[in-house]
């Protein structure tokens, strides 16, 4: 074997580690696809013989790559248009990293993805590091060029901006399934009572289709506000149709660890709509109807049989 050949191997022996912090970090595929090609472009140029751990040295290459594009996508998000949410990930995507633990499984689910938005660079690259991949923070210091115990202090305060609201509850895939159904079911009634039955009090409603499809700005807050939303959206319409490209069909599916909608026109999926489950019902819906953020979802749906819809002609 060369030892470009082993280069190589290496380095795709590292790499879905790699994207699983990266898309932590970023909360999108594609920005971390991109930023693990720079990782490999790197590892390419760099005097690998020297190199004693190229786990650790790929790792804190990806996490300064990482922590530059999340410096500016802060910018970025003040000229995003209406709600920013993460890219989702269906059941499956080897992007979605380990799930061996309630702390790995937490950290892709799309309310951590939002809460870590409160989080600045630092503190969000120690907080996936340390609570979702378990590195020492020895480590973690010697990636961020900071001292171990700058390290702890920054994971202190990384866990106390995102204390709030972490009430999710876990769930099976059979339980998942089961959530959508009745959600759906409640939502295309017609009637907002059993919608107002599934969701707490606080429930909150929210949409990104980033300026492309049309999104409303604000969230919907409160159980009546976000079952009324509800259900209008799930009312048939001209205009529904017209914006989807046509009559979607709705499936059951697990998207970041969370039951999720997915609503598919000829193949193309053109929403995910994740369930934020809770010991009192649903508290949060939120949706991705940006087409940028769905093109990976559509590419990983379209390779696996998901059987019947749930629902036909939702629109």
């Amino acid at each position: 074997m060369s030892a470009r050949t082993s280069d190589v191997n290496r380095f795709l022996a590292a790499k879905p580690r790699l994207e699983a912090i990266a898309y932590r970090l970023l909360g999108s595929a594609s920005e971390a696809e991109d930023a693990v090609q720079e990782t490999y472009l790197r590892w390419q140029d760099a005097d690998t013989g020297r190199i004693e751990v190229p786990e650790a040295w790929l790792t804190k290459v990806l996490t300064n790559l990482c922590l530059n594009q999340l410096t500016s996508a802060r910018a970025r998000r003040e000229t995003y248009v209406g709600q920013w949410l993460p890219e989702p990930l269906v059941a499956g995507d080897p992007m979605l990293g380990p799930a061996d633990t309630a702390e790995q499984r937490e950290s892709v689910s799309f309310a951590m993805l939002v809460l870590l938005e409160r989080l600045s660079p630092d503190e969000r690259t120690v907080y996936v590091l340390r609570e979702a991949f378990g590195y020492p923070h020895r480590e973690i210091a010697e990636m961020l060029d900071v001292s171990e115990a700058a390290s702890q202090q920054i994971l202190h305060r990384a866990r106390k901006h995102v204390a709030q609201g972490r009430a999710r509850r876990e769930i099976d895939e059979a339980e998942a399934r089961r959530v959508v159904e009745e959600f759906l079911a409640a939502a295309t009634s017609g009637r907002t009572e059993p919608l107002v039955a599934l969701l707490t009090r606080d429930a909150v409603a929210v949409g990104d289709g980033g300026g492309k499809v049309p999104a409303r700005a604000k969230a919907f807050e409160g159980v009546k506000a976000v079952a009324t939303f509800l259900r209008g959206l799930f009312t048939p319409g001209p205009g529904k149709r017209a914006v989807a490209g046509g009559s979607p069909e709705l499936y059951a599916a697990t998207a970041n660890g969370d039951p999720a909608v997915v609503a598919v026109v000829d193949g193309r999926v053109v929403g995910v709509m994740c369930l934020e489950v809770t010991e009192d019902g649903i508290a949060a819906v939120r949706s991705q109807v940006n087409p940028d953020k769905l093109e990976r979802v559509t590419e990983r749906w379209a390779a696996v049989d998901h059987g019947e819809p749930l629902v036909r002609a939702a629109f």
